[in-house]
Formats: C-alpha cells, sequence, structure tokens
C-alpha cells in the first residue's frame, strides 16, 4: 500500500469553485506549466514555496488554507 503524500491540497475543489477555473488558467496566474498543476493536484509533486502563496493568493486564502501537512 502507497504511503499517502505528506503535503495536501484542496487546488481541484478551489478551482472548480472560483469559475471553474482551468488547470491552465492557474498555471499561468502562478507562472508555472498546467503539467505542474496536475502533478501538484494529484499530489506527486511539492510545490515550491513561491508558488505555494502564489496559487493561495490566486484564490484569497492563506497557505494553510489551501496546503495541509501531515507528519
Amino acid at each position: 500500500m502507497a504511503k499517502p503524500p505528506p503535503i495536501t491540497n484542496r487546488i481541484r475543489e478551489l478551482r472548480e469553485q472560483h469559475g471553474p477555473m482551468s488547470q491552465s488558467a492557474l498555471a499561468e496566474a502562478i507562472g508555472v506549466t498546467r503539467q505542474t498543476v496536475i502533478a501538484i493536484e494529484l499530489g506527486k509533486y511539492s510545490p515550491s514555496l513561491e508558488s505555494a502563496f502564489r496559487i493561495a493568493r490566486v484564490f484569497d486564502l492563506g497557505v494553510e488554507d489551501v496546503f495541509g501537512w501531515e507528519a
């Protein structure tokens, strides 16, 4: 059984509440590729701190409202 990623996120849910916003639109807003947004959403990639702040700002939320961390 695969261990869940230590950093979780609500990006897909938030995108759907805001528009819905496409992965491409979010990627453009934060300056990354759509593939990067997909990987972050799926928990396959943890965003840089800068990207995490940019994502949170797009949704007018704090970083901890978008991302969770399980020790």
